[in-house]
């Protein structure tokens, strides 16, 4: 009698949308019809409400199905805002952590959150057993720590949640656990229904040739910190805020511990308001900074790994993605801290930093799932390598930037390599002499829309960009050139400019005189 007291209690329930509605009456149409032992797997964007829509799952699955419960994390942060969310739709539930050891009052629940690996090692003890499993709804289901708890539940429905239906490990895919895939709305739609916030990217190209792929599948940390914490890119991340960003509540991603304490100095140097997070900050120091996150409107907070899940501050307003990634997820992860919308807030922008948009498309593009859930070796195979990125990436100036070039004409502005290595070589002509040729443009264009030596040389400065990406085609119209002679080729032609550009507005006030 107290256990159909204790489901028969569950009458409350939040608002759900409409799309949430749907998805739901999908998902029973499977929990109804389909084997107990059915595995689904269920698609949604982030910021779409998959914890709203589990738990509203398992308040009408107790309702109506009369067994019990198992939801399962992998970090225990989810663990407490799963459980939060679960008692708001008056589901009374047991969170299993470390600290439990046996579960003698498990009939006064009727659900049970708990990280995978707590409850796998609780259920190796023997001491812990959690009777009249029906559903086990499993919570960032591509991670694939979750398969090794499948074996315990083999007479339960198993539904799995995620935003990118990808596994983490390619060699284990998805569709080996799960018999089907359901797709929730899209990013696009859910953005048309004010679901989420829109985004605006703005992309600024990276040379990634010197990254190495680890055994994960994703862009090694130390190869990502050689890149990123370079001077160069360190100018290009604070141009780029400051340029889109300037102001806004701003999350900075990176690979390496060492690029965002990097970052950190840059941005605090330049006198802007930024913290460092990452792993291994101590827990109250953690707790603070996230609370003065919160609070300061203008905040920058600059991390590694911690904050792609389990984090939600739906007042952040820029993504800063200042690394590259191979991973779907993460890049979907990522992103999503940002895609919360308020009634303040319907925009947020992203600065690729890791040609993370030419790989994946944009964030709000369509993306077949089905196809990703059935044949992932093929879409992982599809994806586009950095070479062949960076290789028909074409520089265009920004529109304020070409302002301060104004009185060049549009004819006398550009500058073509390919061309003019082909001259070189049908003439005969030292393959330097295409590099020399680009410095006396950018020198001219430089002292033709300036009066003086000093604003002569700050424009120089803001051909960076520019100059990176013709000492880039250079050296693949070159072949076999090292990263170090790259990026030696770049000093030296920004000195050269300088010297160049000096040279010119000298000739020019002399005329003038």
């Amino acid at each position: 009698m107290a256990k159909l007291r204790l489901f028969d209690a569950l009458t409350d329930r939040k608002e759900l949308y409409d799309y949430q509605i749907r998805d739901i009456d999908s998902i029973f149409e499977r929990l109804d019809h389909a084997p107990s032992n059915y595995h689904l797997l269920y698609q949604l964007p982030t910021g779409g409400g998959k914890t709203v829509i589990f738990s509203e799952i398992t308040r009408r699955y107790l309702e109506k199905h009369k067994k019990k419960v198992v939801v399962l994390t992998h970090r225990i942060e989810l663990c407490k805002q799963t459980s939060k969310m679960l008692s708001a739709f008056s589901v009374k539930n047991k969170i299993i952590n470390s600290d439990i050891k046996e579960l003698p009052d498990q009939e006064e629940y009727s659900c049970f959150v708990a990280m995978v690996e707590t409850l796998k090692n609780r259920l190796n003890d023997k001491k812990l057993a959690i009777h009249d499993v029906g559903l086990v709804i499993v919570d960032e289901a591509h991670f694939n720590s979750f398969r090794k708890l499948f074996s315990s539940f083999k007479d339960s429905f198993i539904l799995g949640v995620t935003a990118t239906p990808l596994s983490s490990n390619v060699k284990l895919p998805m569709y080996q656990n799960y018999n089907e895939l359901i797709v929730g709305d899209t990013i696009k739609n859910l953005i048309e229904k004010k679901y989420l916030a829109k985004a605006t990217t703005y992309s600024y190209n990276v040379g990634l040739t010197s990254l190495k792929v680890g055994i994960n599948g994703d862009y090694t940390v130390k190869s990502s910190d050689e890149l990123y914490s370079n001077l160069m890119m360190q100018e290009k991340l604070l141009y780029a805020y400051m340029e889109k960003s300037m102001g806004k509540k701003t999350l900075i991603f990176n690979n390496g511990i060492n690029t965002s304490l990097y970052v950190y100095e840059t941005f605090k140097k330049a006198n802007l308001n930024i913290r460092h997070l990452d792993n291994t900050t101590p827990n109250d120091e953690r707790k603070q900074i996230l609370k003065w996150f919160k609070k300061t409107p203008d905040a920058i907070l600059t991390s590694v790994s911690i904050l792609t899940t389990g984090f939600d501050e739906p007042t952040v307003e820029s993504i800063i993605l200042n690394r590259a990634t191979k991973s779907i997820t993460l890049y979907f992860q990522m992103i999503g801290r940002g895609s919360r919308r308020m009634p303040d807030k319907e925009e947020f922008t992203i600065i690729d930093l890791g040609n993370n948009a030419l790989r994946f498309g944009l964030w709000d593009s369509p993306v077949d799932w089905q196809h990703i859930f059935k044949a992932p070796e093929f879409y992982l195979a599809s994806l586009r390598d950095d070479a062949e990125i960076e290789s028909n990436f074409k520089y265009e100036m920004p529109p304020e930037l070409r302002l301060k070039f104004a009185k060049t004409k549009a004819t006398d502005f550009e500058f073509d390599v390919h061309e003019e290595f082909k001259f070189t070589v049908k003439n005969n002509l030292k393959a330097k002499t295409v590099i020399e040729k680009s410095i006396e443009q950018h020198a001219r264009i430089c002292v033709e829309n300036t009066e003086t030596q000093i604003e002569a040389k700050f424009l120089t400065k803001e051909l960076a960009d520019d100059i990176e990406y013709r000492v880039r085609q250079y050296c693949v119209l070159l072949g076999n050139t090292t990263k170090n002679y790259r990026l030696w080729l770049i000093e030296d032609y920004k000195e050269k400019l300088m010297v160049a550009t000096s040279k010119k507005m000298r000739e020019k006030l002399i005329a003038e005189d």
